[in-house]
């Protein structure tokens, strides 16, 4: 039986991989290490210890090898597999201060793949973003894995540097990496700060919907089961050293998605409100996903529009977990970066 490592696993994309990796292997033995940062919530795995008598928790900065080291010994018998999400992911916040998404992304992923490597791991998955890849114009064709690294926002230069440090731990070291790059997820745990989510729970309290720009930004959109779907493929199958591109197939702009949100969430679009655009904010994102396709049989099997309406029911069944989140520093940072007040409990 196999023991994996999951970083970031209290995280959005991270939680959802554990709760299907746990669903498809019920006995299989885990240890997810995360620091409980703001996007960061042990809600999101609530269940899962009484439920599965391998899967174990430590709290845990993927900078601090101490830290690493601790998770590592957790293991009963040792880590076969480590896969890696733990991240500073969110655009915004790396334009506001580039400093904690250098530690954690370069740096903690740099002290991870050292003990890795000193524990002789079989595999290592570095979970990565379209973003690393820059920007694409309207016309242009999706870009395939061999693509060069362009990134635009100190996000996706932080994840370009630790995708580079996993290719050269691949070639140096010999450290079995695969590295996969997905498009943008949606899907149940998203933190709140985050497009879709942000704008289902304002439309569910009224509030604007503040849009970048002129709204007309194109992205890809990847249901987050679908991404897990495929990282247990790649997990399985994909080729020590090669990059995955998982796309969904699903290029929309924004302006569409917030107005479906409306209809999902039964609001007028009169809730939409245009704010000023980010800087450096890349148009469109674009992935070819051919590799993984013919490689490894893997193709996203669900459509954004089909799906709003049971994410909207998610959110909805899911208020006390959004509204904790809401509330106290994340408001003031919300307001911060969209000139948008937020609802209090008084004025509703």
């Amino acid at each position: 039986m196999h023991t994996l490592l999951v970083t970031g696993g209290a995280g959005f994309i991270g939680a959802n991989f554990v709760r299907s990796h746990l669903d498809l292997n019920p006995s299989a033995r885990m240890v997810v290490m995360d620091q409980l940062t703001y996007a960061g919530n042990l809600a999101n795995l609530d269940g899962l210890a009484a439920a599965h008598p391998g899967f174990r928790f430590v709290r845990g900065d993927v900078a601090e090898r101490a830290d690493v080291e601790a998770a590592f010994d957790a293991a009963d018998g040792g880590v076969d597999a480590v896969v890696h999400f733990a991240a500073e992911s969110h655009v915004d916040r790396s334009i506001d201060d580039a400093t904690p998404f250098v530690r954690t992304n370069v740096l903690g992923t740099q002290v991870l793949l050292d003990v890795a490597r000193r524990r002789g791991v079989g595999r290592f998955l570095q979970v990565s973003t379209d973003e690393v890849y820059g920007s694409l114009g309207t016309t242009d064709q999706g870009v395939d894995e061999s693509a060069p690294l362009r990134p635009n926002s100190p996000y996706a230069a932080s994840k370009a540097g630790s995708d580079c440090l996993a290719r050269s731990y691949f070639h140096t070291f010999q450290v079995p990496v695969v590295i996969t790059r997905c498009s943008n997820n949606y899907g149940p745990y998203q933190f709140p700060e985050k497009f879709i989510p942000l704008f289902i729970t304002n439309a569910f309290e009224g509030m604007p919907l503040p849009l970048y720009g002129d709204g007309r930004h194109v992205r890809d959109w990847l249901h987050v089961r679908d991404h897990c779907a495929a990282l247990e493929v790649v997990l399985k199958r994909g080729r020590i050293g090669e990059i995955y591109n998982i796309g969904g197939r699903c290029e929309r702009a924004n302006i569409d998605i917030a107005r479906a949100v409306c209809r999902a969430t039964g609001r007028e679009e009169s809730l939409i409100q245009l704010v000023a655009d980010r800087p450096g904010h890349d148009r469109r994102y674009a992935l070819d996903t051919t590799k993984i396709e013919r490689e490894l049989s893997w193709r996203p099997s669900r459509g954004i529009e089909q799906d709003l309406d049971e994410l909207v029911r998610w959110y909805e069944e899911h208020r006390a977990w959004w509204m904790a989140i809401k509330s106290g520093d994340y408001r003031h940072y919300y307001e911060k970066m969209y000139g948008v007040r937020l609802a209090t409990a008084k004025d509703r």
